[in-house]
């Protein structure tokens, strides 16, 4: 029996992990099928506090680790498949192990939808495909770049690259902008920005180092192929949180997001289970407030506990 069970390694389980590990819970941390979450595929993360000259995501990662396994946090590597929240007790099943605990926190991030074109995979992280402007759109300054994308999210993206960015492409499959009236007003207004409405995305076309050099389209309407010249690709269309295994045992929103309860960000409707991160927090998204949510869920986690004893 676990005092407290930990899912996913990003900053908001490993922040949590550190906080109950100093509490004395010796929490139990399930890495899932990418440890240590979706900063470990950022080349360089510039943004995060206490590095003023940014630092490689990887390492970042393995540092905030190191500092949890340092207070006692034990690991394995192993993913949850389904869990049954009904009883006095949590049970998470995976394949190959069933595991029991009295307190648990969901940190089990999202994954970012990925267009499944050609050069996609090649280039993302690094070399020129991102699904992150805040994080990376600093690393294209002066440079031109594309957002594929027609929602909210896209045109926030487009917007916040004008900051650094020479020229930003929205790149959308449709003839008018599914964002929010003033979001799609701005970013139609911006001199910066020009839309390339109407297109799909074929492929993501790199350079002799394997780099980033254009993006390749197709005119839905007519079929025209056309080519954008680019240094990097920034894609907007959207988030799958990672709950799918909760099948049922917590409220979530129409895109699988977990609810939490009104007066709080991270407990959930069933007592001593908390969550953390980007598979509850589709707002904001970034290394820094997962890692207050971690927090935040490892406060809640040491209170419930010592008031049942």
């Amino acid at each position: 029996m676990e005092n407290v069970i930990i899912l996913g390694t990003g900053c908001a389980g490993l922040t949590a992990a550190i906080y109950t590990a100093r509490a004395n819970l010796k929490p139990l941390i399930i890495e899932g099928s990418q440890p240590g979450g979706q900063l470990t595929t950022t080349s360089e993360v510039e943004n995060f506090p206490g590095f003023p000259e940014g630092i490689d995501g990887f390492m970042l990662m393995q540092q905030v680790r190191d500092q949890a396994k340092r207070f006692g946090t034990r690991f394995t590597n192993d993913i949850i498949e389904s869990v049954d929240f009904s009883g006095e007790f949590k049970i998470l099943n995976s394949s190959n192990a069933t595991y029991k605990a009295r307190t648990v926190i969901i940190a089990t991030g999202a994954s970012p939808r990925l267009l499944g074109v050609p050069g996609e995979q090649e280039m993302f992280g690094g070399k020129g495909v991102t699904t992150c402007a805040t994080c990376d759109g600093a690393f294209y300054r002066d440079m031109d770049v594309v957002v594929v994308g027609g929602g909210d999210s896209a045109c926030e993206e487009a917007l916040f690259l004008t900051r650094f960015c020479s020229k930003v492409t929205l790149i959308h499959r449709r003839d008018e902008l599914r964002a929010s009236k003033i979001m799609a007003e701005r970013t139609i207004a911006h001199e910066k920005i020009e839309i390339l409405w109407d297109n799909g995305v074929e492929e993501v076309l790199a350079d002799a180092d394997g780099r980033c050099r254009a993006i390749r389209t197709k005119n839905l309407k007519t079929g025209q192929p056309e080519e954008t010249p680019c240094k990097g690709v920034f894609i907007a269309i959207g988030h799958i949180p990672n709950t799918g295994f909760l099948d049922g045992q917590l409220p979530l929103d129409d895109l699988g997001y977990i609810v939490p309860e009104t007066d709080s960000m991270v407990r959930t409707k069933i007592p001593g289970v908390y969550t953390a991160g980007d598979c509850a927090d589709h707002v904001y998204r970034q290394a820094i407030t997962a890692a207050g949510m971690g927090c935040q869920s490892a406060i809640e986690v040491e209170r419930w506990l010592a008031e049942q004893e």
